[in-house]
């Protein structure tokens, strides 16, 4: 007995315009057995959407403009840190949502919950480069997983199964190659929002996204043995270092102020970097392997 119902959707084709300029094609998604036909599409691959009116024709046949890309910018990870039902009551029930819900079950079923040229209400406020609000330009994947619990003062994530990775790869590698996302805009939630979370958690395998799907963006183990002998730790405590430390997480995308001291915003900035590239430590505070890997991002995605 599956644990959702699914209704059983009206197949819904677009009526299009063709002409010798723009060829269309209908865009069929199949995710387990409901059936979407959305949208047309030009020959550039670009969804159309219009108006229909009463008394006027919304034509594109004349005037297909070459100015545009997609809306969808970033994909957001996060971790509902709730069991699996509870998951799907909140974000289908409450003011907050997202565009897919990936439970812990070892089966093949991925959950739409809001469409992706929607807006989901994942990531609150947040910012990354020079954006903010990411929610306008961002695709959010939620993945049931409970979270961290505190022990001994310490946070103490949990692990994500194999066969939940694996949906959540496949899922990202797909929405990252449609809408051509940028490496570094394949985030967490604790990076466009590190004030305030900490998800996906330690335990997200980046890496392994990066290595074995070709999503996200990772660092080159050569730049950073490269930066490492470059760290100077006598230099920790001295403002213009610690603003160049604020600045180089800033030029990468996180939002930081540049204090000059090692203030509680700085600090949690670099844990959601850590949490991100350096796992097996995320106290927050800064050490050189922390800085050599920073180095090696900006040297390899912001020259």
């Amino acid at each position: 007995m599956k644990h959702i119902l699914w209704a059983i959707m009206p197949m819904i084709f677009l009526a299009s315009c063709a002409t010798p300029q723009i060829q269309t094609k209908v865009v069929e998604k199949v995710i387990r057995d409901t059936v979407y036909l959305e949208h047309a599409q030009d020959a550039q691959g670009h969804d159309i959407e219009s108006s229909i009116l009463k008394n006027y024709k919304i034509s594109n046949q004349h005037y297909p403009a070459k100015g545009q890309d997609y809306r969808q910018k970033f994909l957001i990870m996060h971790y509902t840190a709730l069991h699996n039902d509870k998951s799907a009551e909140v974000l289908t029930q409450q003011a907050v949502s997202s565009h897919y819900l990936i439970k812990d079950y070892n089966d093949d079923e991925i959950y739409v919950l809001v469409g992706e040229n929607e807006r989901a209400w994942h990531a609150g406020v947040s910012s990354w480069l020079d954006r903010t609000n990411i929610n306008d330009s961002s695709i959010g994947i939620e993945i049931v997983n409970l979270g961290y619990s505190t022990i001994d003062g310490k946070m103490r994530f949990y692990p994500y199964p194999e066969h939940q990775f694996k949906k959540v790869a496949e899922l990202a590698q797909d929405i990252v190659r449609r809408y051509e996302i940028d490496p570094t805009f394949v985030l967490g939630h604790s990076d466009v929002a590190p004030t305030r979370k900490e998800d996906p958690g330690a335990f997200f395998p980046w890496k392994r996204l990066y290595e074995e799907y070709g999503v996200g963006a990772w660092y080159n183990d050569v730049d950073k043995y490269k930066f490492l002998p470059k760290y100077s730790a006598s230099d920790y405590n001295k403002s213009s270092f610690i603003k160049s430390v604020q600045a180089d997480l800033a030029k990468y995308g996180y939002g930081v102020k540049q204090t000059g001291t090692w203030d509680d915003q700085t600090r949690r900035v670099i844990m959601a970097f850590q949490l991100h590239f350096r796992p097996s430590n995320y106290s927050g505070q800064l050490d050189a392997e922390t800085w050599a890997i920073l180095q090696a991002l900006n040297d390899k995605y912001r020259k």
